[in-house]
């Protein structure tokens, strides 16, 4: 068992890692934030491998699932009855995508087919973790899925904002 200690001192690196990426005005920033910070706590400082008490996993999914649940209104469900022919077409292309990029890389760059179809999934981080830390690659799939992350909220707000025109619609249409 990890020493109390030690676990206060990676929900400090992950509170000062989610309140510094906070500053940077990314969407989902905090969680990618906390994620670095107390990955850098572990990877780099002489602080033992935290070993969370039997149940914390189990609260914090429930909490993930609980935030996330929240965003599920009325109004969404509003949206999918006029949204579920695009919604299906891309949960099954990015499904279908994944798997392709999970086994090509798996392949082409020889790392666990288990790591690469799990990081190439379309879910988010915090999920996929999850999924991850269940089949023993927690870690390895959190930092795929990081790198995802980080890169997909720098590059696609840049690129909703040229493909728009300043009206909101596509050019031309």
């Amino acid at each position: 068992m990890t020493h109390p200690w030690n676990l206060v001192l990676y929900a400090i690196a992950g509170l000062v890692g989610g309140l510094l990426a906070l500053r940077t005005g990314i969407p989902a920033a905090p969680l990618a934030g906390a994620l670095l910070g107390a990955g850098c706590l572990s990877m780099f400082a002489p602080v033992a491998m935290a070993q969370w008490p039997t149940g914390t996993r189990t609260v914090l999914e429930i909490a993930i699932g609980t935030v996330i649940g929240t965003a599920l209104t009325s109004g969404a469900l509003a949206e999918l009855r006029l949204l579920w022919r695009p919604a299906l077409l891309i949960t099954l292309t990015l499904i279908l995508a994944g798997v392709v990029v999970g086994l090509w890389s798996s392949r082409l760059l020889g790392i666990d087919p288990l790591v690469s179809l799990l990081g190439a999934a379309p879910g988010g981080i915090s999920g996929m973790s999850l999924v991850g830390a269940e089949f023993g690659v927690g870690a390895a799939v959190a930092a795929l899925h990081a790198v995802r992350l980080i890169a997909v909220l720098l590059v696609m707000p840049l690129v909703v904002k040229l493909i728009l025109s300043p009206g909101g619609s596509p050019p031309g249409s």
